[in-house]
């Protein structure tokens, strides 16, 4: 990479906006500026989940997300290219399946928590929701890769199961809703 961030500060945003990676400048209020923020701030939740003691099985995926995130505010900076495919939603789904394969059938509405790291889990979900309607005001007013919709719809189902694997990580339970 050399020295491509070897300043951090550019002082070209100070009137409120921002280069995306093609040279193009857009208002720190525009849609993609507010979906490439979401799209961070999940990232940076799923490093806090991953950063707790959670099951072998979730390490890699988790590992693998981040760099599909990644991808995909790339994608987001750079709206005339393709980095995100259906294999991505594919490999969700696929990890998904086995993931959920062991848990116990739902028949309740989980709350968050459990333990720390599920709650993180269910936080990394919500945001990944809020993501998602980002991603879907942008893809309203500027179309663009129908595989950035369906992982991050993938996404937060597999966060839920996630948290639901965490939540069981050693004997540990999901705390289950009570109607009132």
């Amino acid at each position: 990479m050399g020295h491509r961030l070897s300043k951090i500060y550019t002082r070209t945003g100070d009137q409120g906006s921002t280069g995306l990676a093609n040279g193009t400048r857009v208002l720190k209020t525009s849609l993609r500026v507010e979906a490439m923020g979401a799209i961070d701030e999940l990232n940076s939740w799923i490093g806090v989940l991953a950063s707790h003691a959670i099951p072998e099985a979730l390490q890699e995926p988790l590992s693998r997300i981040q760099h599909t995130l990644f991808d995909l505010g790339a994608e987001l900076c750079l709206p005339e290219q393709r980095r995100l495919s259906v294999d991505a939603s594919t490999a969700l789904e696929q990890s998904l399946d086995e993931l959920n394969a062991d848990l116990p059938y739902l028949k309740e509405f989980i709350l968050p928590g459990g333990s720390p790291a599920a709650s993180f889990a269910h936080l990394a979900r919500s945001v990944c929701r809020r993501a998602e309607i980002c991603l879907w005001r942008l893809h309203a007013e500027a179309p663009g890769n129908p595989d950035l919709l369906s992982y991050i719809n993938r996404l937060s189902d597999w966060l839920f199961v996630a948290a639901r694997v965490v939540a069981h990580y050693n004997g540990g339970q999901e705390v289950f809703w009570k109607r009132q």
